[in-house]
């Protein structure tokens, strides 16, 4: 449930819109492209990124017939006019919604939303759900440094909650990047924090509390949020008067009632988180087709001693629950 795919091919958005440093894929020889940063050059990626019939052979090695596609959280474009952002937006998610008709059997798609724009963010979901038929969102751990807990966001849950559309948090735009760039510390100190940023902000926020349907989903394996939850209850208990300011609930009486994915590469850990969440909210994650995730697609947990209910929990039926979505779907 944890993938990233880009359209094969799309316009150059910084020549188009007139501003910015958009991503734009530049294709290079064949099975390469180039991802542009306005007119800059930013990275190098494979077919595997956005060839679909790549993707599915790539799967059957690990006897994986459905993944879960989302964007590259670098397309978000949070900080562009929330009207651009819209366009792009739509752009991504009619690609996903047409690898959903082509590829019925396969494929699963999350949408990307404008949510520095409030209307437009929830005009995006209602196209989502009822034109394109997408059934879940991600969105990124802060908007413009912007905590989840935010009252501009609040609208957008709640449109969520109504609409019965999951959400997944990937994050992104990792605070304190730029005092840590070497050693690729954002991606291995930076991201695991802003996953915990993220959750934090939503249950002391109330959001959870207020919006008890919402069906969230935090990558990573919860990031640093799950294992540092002494820490955070600690902090509620002895300081109140600073945390607990707009919700009164025990942190830990959240776990178990979000989603979680497995990337945790490392069955110890994986094996505290589902003492913790329970199996029944923990998804297979890989972040396919990127270096730093689980490219043996759950083979760590196939070889571990992980009960067989719970390793069918975490391959099907808690991505399926999360989704709300039927096994019969795919058969």
């Amino acid at each position: 449930m944890h993938t990233h795919i880009l359209p094969p091919e799309m316009p150059n958005w910084t020549e188009k819109f007139g501003y910015g440093d958009f991503i734009w894929l530049k294709q290079q020889k064949p099975g390469l492209a180039d991802m542009m940063k306005g007119n800059a050059y930013f990275r190098t990626i494979e077919e595997n990124c956005w060839d679909a019939d790549v993707r599915m052979v790539d799967y059957e090695k690990f006897n994986t017939q459905v993944q879960v596609v989302c964007t590259v959280p670098v397309m978000f474009s949070y900080w562009a006019k929330g009207k651009d952002t819209l366009e792009l937006s739509r752009f991504l998610n009619d690609h996903i919604a047409d690898l959903q008709v082509r590829y019925p059997k396969n494929y699963v798609g999350l949408g990307t939303i404008p949510m520095q724009d409030t209307d437009l963010a929830i005009q995006e979901l209602h196209r989502l759900k009822n034109e394109l038929k997408i059934d879940g969102i991600q969105i990124g751990s802060n908007i413009n440094d912007k905590n989840l807990s935010d009252p501009q966001f609040f609208p957008i849950f709640e449109a969520c909650q109504e609409l019965g559309i999951a959400i997944m948090i990937h994050p992104w735009e990792m605070m304190g990047f730029d005092s840590m760039e070497k050693y690729w510390l954002p991606w291995l100190v930076g991201m695991p924090a802003e996953t915990s940023r993220a959750m934090a902000s939503l249950i002391f926020g109330g959001v959870l509390e207020k919006l008890p349907n919402l069906r969230v989903l935090a990558s990573h394996a919860g990031g640093s949020f799950i294992p540092t939850i002494g820490r955070i209850e600690h902090g509620f208990n002895c300081r109140p008067d600073l945390v607990a300011v707009d919700n009164n609930v025990n942190p830990r009486e959240y776990l178990g009632k979000f989603w979680t994915d497995c990337i945790t590469h490392d069955i110890d850990l994986l094996k505290y988180i589902l003492k913790i969440q329970g199996s029944n909210k923990v998804c297979l994650g890989t972040d396919y087709p990127f270096p730093l995730g689980d490219l043996e697609i759950g083979k760590f947990i196939e070889e571990s001693d992980i009960s067989k209910t719970d390793v069918e929990n975490i391959f099907c039926n808690s991505i399926l629950s999360w989704l709300d979505i039927s096994k019969e779907r795919f058969l």
